[in-house]
């Protein structure tokens, strides 16, 4: 049985000498390449690239932290494109910030340095071109998903915020409450034809068919005070 053609790319030295002497105690493992120098590892790539070198890693381990700065994560996608590689990222620490650009890259898996101990199924796995990532990868992608999802949130909040006055926003806030275009006009002491020049000029910035729609997506946005039945004052 051939041995996984392993490479590894860690710029601590002491933890990457242990970890070749680690891995290659597994009968079908094999580490062939380990170095802390993304020059280097690129250098080797080309080589064997150039010469059609079959011996071309299968699986390789990727610290995304290389001398201070994420370079792990530009050579993860190097290799990965230039050798066919399964790249599995490695770090002593949880760059939640860094896990998707890893994936993106072309990373399949993400482990702590701490559970070293899983490598060698880790690598098989990946070796075997298994599709499943780690429970812990997961699961902090899934905390990456989220912290995004709410960044996005927040810039459509602001983003609404920009487009609508307070006034615009008072006038949406009593249609969601049920008010006429009418009750408004008595309300504001304004005319009706005031009233529909205001909504037509929301729902122009909005982009949206009418005023129900317009005065939804605020509230779904967060923007109105507590909603109080039509008749209610809008001062406290």
């Amino acid at each position: 049985m051939q041995a996984i053609n392993i490479w590894i790319v860690e710029d601590d030295e002491d933890w990457r000498r242990g970890l070749v002497s680690y891995l290659n105690e597994e009968p079908d493992l094999q580490v062939t390449l380990a170095s802390g120098d993304p020059d280097q590892v690129r250098g080797v790539l080309g080589q064997k690239e150039e010469t059609e070198d079959p011996a071309l890693p299968d699986v390789v381990l990727m610290d995304i932290m290389l001398h201070g700065s994420p370079e792990g994560v530009v050579l993860a996608e190097e290799v990965a494109a230039g050798s066919g590689a399964r790249v599995i990222m490695l770090t002593s620490m949880e760059e939640k910030d860094l896990i998707l650009r890893s994936f993106q890259a072309g990373a399949i898996d993400y482990q702590l340095k701490t559970d070293f101990e899983g490598l060698p199924a880790a690598i098989r796995a990946a070796a075997r071109r298994e599709a499943a990532i780690s429970p812990a990868a997961a699961d902090r992608m899934r905390e990456e998903f989220r912290r995004l999802k709410a960044l996005e949130r927040e810039f459509e909040v602001k983003k609404l915020q920009d487009m609508i006055t307070p006034a615009e926003l008072q006038l949406l806030e009593m249609v969601d409450r049920g008010y006429s275009q009418s009750q408004i006009a008595d309300r504001q002491f304004i005319s009706i034809r005031t009233v529909k020049n205001h909504i037509n000029h929301i729902l122009r910035k909005l982009g949206v068919p009418g005023s129900k729609e317009a005065a939804r997506q605020a509230r779904e946005m967060g923007l109105f005070k507590q909603k109080e039945e039509p008749g209610q004052s809008l001062d406290p």
